[in-house]
């Protein structure tokens, strides 16, 4: 099978690539034989660590990457981080079957990058951070990436490079513990992911730890890149939500983007069946989300629904946070931005609001280059005033209104 040579723009444009030539996968051709069933090209690698990574003894990791049905460059990538019951090879044999781990399921026309952390003794995506263990949270708490989280990273960008990936659209997924590390290494790498989708993630701490959420601050030195969309789905009547409430709390404060869905579907993979409790799962376009242009944060939004945890795990009912929110960008140059915002119009059970209030944070500006501190001037319909941008030179306008009908947001200096 042929392999893609790296495209020069990829390549300038990879965060943090050393290209050291002494660390390179090496292919391995009967493994894939094992993979037929999925009905797509498939390449298995096998690579050694790197010393940066901080691994206390050397190992041996497995990766594999699924070509699209007509290989391109330029493609886009979807990364997959499997559960705590899978391995790499089990996680891509799901993908054959509809209904098995749906989330581990590329679209046809992307390249999908599958990493293991099933080889390797204590080697979790979340660094071993979760409720049940208590000995590994202290081993593993703080904001300081843990070895696997360095693994994942650079073997998603040694595949970018050697597959020609479109490098502003990549994402990452994940269910249950690969749920988990989607959220603590994807929120924590923007400059990587475009957007981020974690089904029945297991746990908030890994996530908490490395974003310094509350009881923890973000350290003033600390300078993280515009976070990628989010989009959670998680069950009340899920022991492994706990703490969700905490994490939208945290989120909503940093004005960061989330959209989130529950329903007492509990710890399922199967989104039909989750469908079948809350319809709005897969109603968010997350895959074309890009990295190279902006997206809005809606925060303290009306139309919200009342959080179940901690004391209404029994709740019933299909909910949602941000869920019928749109934009569509516009224009983005050193003096104006416009971006159109709306409410989605979507086929559902759930009540969708003839209008919606929210505060509007505008992430990932790519040529308005707003300082800190600095003032400007902002339109919408009738509305008008001024907003200045906060220490990170985010601009954030309060209160707006919006509707199925698409409104402008115009923000000029």
């Amino acid at each position: 099978m042929k392999t893609l040579l790296p495209s020069l723009l990829a390549a300038l444009l990879l965060p943090g690539f050393s290209g050291a030539a002494d660390w390179t996968p090496t292919k391995d051709p009967t493994k894939g034989k094992d993979l037929a069933a999925i009905g797509r090209p498939v390449d298995v690698y096998q690579h050694d660590t790197k010393p940066e990574w901080g691994y206390p003894a050397p190992q041996k990791d497995t990766f594999v990457v699924v070509h699209p049905k007509e290989d391109r460059i330029g493609a886009p990538l979807y990364v997959v981080l499997h559960s705590a019951g899978h391995d790499v090879m089990s996680c891509v044999k799901c993908t054959a079957e509809v209904g098995n781990h749906d989330i581990y399921r590329s679209p046809d026309d992307f390249y999908a990058l599958y990493l293991d952390c099933r080889a390797n003794k204590g080697d979790w995506w979340w660094g071993g951070m979760h409720l049940k263990d208590e000995g590994l949270i202290k081993k593993n708490s703080g904001g300081e990436p843990m070895p696997v989280e360095k693994r994942v990273i650079d073997c998603v960008t040694w595949v970018m490079q050697t597959y020609g990936i479109d490098p502003n659209r990549v994402y990452l997924s994940g269910n249950s513990m690969g749920g988990s590390g989607t959220l603590g290494i994807g929120m924590r790498h923007g400059d990587v992911f475009a957007a981020i989708k974690a089904n029945v993630p297991a746990g908030i701490e890994h996530v908490s730890n490395r974003l310094y959420f509350p009881p923890q601050s973000l350290p003033k030195d600390l300078k993280l890149p515009d976070p990628p969309v989010v989009v959670d789905y998680s069950a009340p009547n899920d022991g492994w939500s706990a703490g969700h409430d905490r994490f939208i709390r945290a989120m909503n404060d940093r004005k960061y983007a989330l959209y989130f869905y529950w329903g007492p579907f509990g710890h399922a993979n199967n989104s039909a069946q989750i469908m079948k409790v809350n319809d709005l799962i897969n109603s968010f376009d997350w895959l074309n989300v890009k990295k190279n242009e902006a997206y809005p944060a809606f925060t303290n939004a009306t139309g919200n629904g009342k959080i179940p945890w901690p004391d209404n795990l029994k709740e019933k009912g299909a909910v949602q946070i941000n869920a019928f929110f749109r934009w569509k960008n516009m224009t983005d140059s050193k003096d104006k931005f416009d971006m159109s915002l709306f409410l989605a119009d979507l086929k559902t059970t759930l009540e969708i609001p003839k209008q919606a209030t929210a505060d509007v944070s505008l992430r990932r500006v790519q040529s308005l280059g707003v300082k800190p501190g600095e003032t400007l001037k902002w339109t919408f319909g009738t509305a008008k005033g001024d907003v200045q941008a906060d220490a990170e030179g985010i601009l954030t306008i309060p209160g707006l209104t919006m509707a199925a009908t698409p409104e402008t947001l115009t923000v000029r200096r």
